[in-house]
């Protein structure tokens, strides 16, 4: 049986942004069906009395992650647009830490622990476990996941809770086993029923 989350560990929500969900200006399919689930895993998170932390890509204009300056990526998540808003169905307590990433004009990241205060924040409140959801599974969770993994937490990603940019076949399960071969745990069939039986135990 898979552990639950439980007191002193984070939920950590990876860029559940406007501009990642379908429709937006670097949308992933199904990037928003995965967001009932999120807020499941939000309110399982609050019930047991561990944290729950959001991070954001918060570009500035002209970000060299776009491709006007020679990136992969289209203007995105630039920082007081409505793209970069967490989308509204996501429900984020209102205690809720947000971790701004990649804002500058001239450093890409896509780990959510690249020169913002994540780890400060996680060090500060004695945390060693974090559970990982969001978007995206082949960029920004990857990243962020390998990259809590090299600096001492346990890891968990909830697999059907995130979903990958990339179109290409195998994307997704690359992802899954880089992050494997770093000592992540992946977290398989964790729905809304298994979830609201676990919430159910006490």
């Amino acid at each position: 049986m898979s552990p639950r989350i439980e007191s002193g560990d984070v939920l950590l929500v990876v860029d559940i942004q406007n501009d990642f969900c379908p429709a937006g200006a670097l949308g992933i399919a199904e990037g928003d069906a995965i967001i009932p689930l999120i807020n499941r895993w939000i309110e399982s998170a609050i019930s047991r009395g561990a944290h729950v932390i959001a991070s954001r890509d918060w570009h500035p204009s002209h970000h060299i992650s776009f491709k006007e300056r020679g990136g992969p990526w289209p203007p995105h998540c630039v920082q007081g647009t409505k793209g970069a808003e967490f989308h509204a169905d996501l429900r984020l307590p209102a205690n809720a830490v947000i971790v701004s990433k990649a804002t500058h004009p001239d450093r890409d990241s896509y780990s959510a622990f690249g020169e913002t205060t994540l780890n400060d924040e996680l060090q500060r409140d004695g945390v060693r476990r974090l559970w990982i959801a969001g978007l995206a599974l082949d960029y920004c969770v990857k990243e962020t996941a390998i990259d809590a993994r090299n600096l001492g937490y346990e890891v968990h990603v909830i697999a059907d809770a995130t979903r990958a940019v990339n179109a290409q076949p195998g994307d997704g399960d690359r992802a899954l086993q880089h992050m494997r071969n770093a000592g992540v745990f992946i977290e398989q069939g964790l729905g809304l029923v298994p979830l609201a039986t676990s919430l159910n135990q006490g």
